[in-house]
């Protein structure tokens, strides 16, 4: 019989599989089978699969975060002389000392944590996708839809929200280009405002226009051409209805937690 692996786990044993790879890799290579056992949450269920256990072939890894399971898991592997290493046991009892807390002992927290990963670098790749478009498609899909002119935070909110796992959409406002149709239907509730002070937006573009090495007297940065954009800006909000939120000296993280906590009421109140 050859040697063989048997992970067991209150959750899918991810965390047993990987530990037992890395210390596969270890060594030259051995024809070593492992077996998974899932959602193991009773004494039962132990006893049955360490029946399959043999003594000098068998090595039990198990990350269980039940105490009861982990010392029943002892006691029977003990008995049989099966080799069994307990990944969560040793790092629950070091935190509990150490933080002085009791663990949750809830089974699959670090796959949660997961799902909350991949659905943040989801909400991150569709606000690349539509950062600065004047795009009907990004509106109908997006969790939360900034606009407002050019150089109010939108696309670095944007960011922050995707961050947060919010999938976000930002449309430029500029009078010689129509906005979408659907933004004026403000679907959802999902359609806020952006505004700025004349005053600093104009110190802003000029520092944007020297940065690049450009004519700072351009029509971009004229104290003229700003109040149009933003009498213009001023008029798509009022037509859609939604909340507006002044950037003027606020930092972008201000600004996006304004956007989250009105996110977070919508939610609450069902809209």
């Amino acid at each position: 019989m050859k040697p063989n692996i048997i992970i067991i786990s209150d959750s899918i044993g991810e965390t047993g599989r990987r530990v037992a790879h890395a210390g596969l890799i270890q060594f030259d290579s051995q024809e070593v089978e492992i077996k998974r056992f899932s959602y193991v949450d009773t004494v039962e269920d132990i006893d049955t699969i360490l029946e399959e256990a043999v003594p000098g072939k068998t090595i039990i890894v198990y990350t269980l975060v039940n105490p009861e399971l982990r010392v029943h898991l002892d006691k029977i592997a003990d008995k049989k002389g099966i080799t069994h290493v307990d990944v969560m046991g040793p790092i629950l009892d070091a935190l509990e000392t150490t933080l002085g807390t009791k663990p949750h002992l809830k089974p699959g927290l670090i796959h949660q944590l997961d799902e909350e990963y991949f659905q943040r670098i989801e909400a991150m790749e569709f606000t690349v996708k539509y950062d600065d478009r004047n795009d009907a498609r990004g509106i109908e899909l997006a969790d939360v839809v900034l606009i407002g002119v050019s150089r109010t935070s939108k696309t670095p909110m944007s960011v922050y929200l995707a961050y947060r796992g919010y999938k976000a959409a930002n449309i430029p406002l500029v009078p010689e280009v129509p906005p979408p149709d659907l933004l004026y239907s403000n679907p959802n509730n999902k359609v806020i405002g952006l505004t700025i002070d004349p005053l600093l937006l104009n110190e802003i573009r000029q520092e944007r226009l020297r940065v690049l090495g450009l004519d700072l007297k351009a029509q971009y940065a004229s104290i003229n051409r700003i109040n149009e954009e933003l009498e213009f800006a001023s008029q798509v909000m009022s037509r859609v209805g939604c909340p507006i939120i002044d950037v003027t000296n606020k930092s972008v993280e201000e600004s996006a937690n304004e956007v989250l906590r009105y996110l977070k009421n919508k939610i609450v109140r069902g809209g």
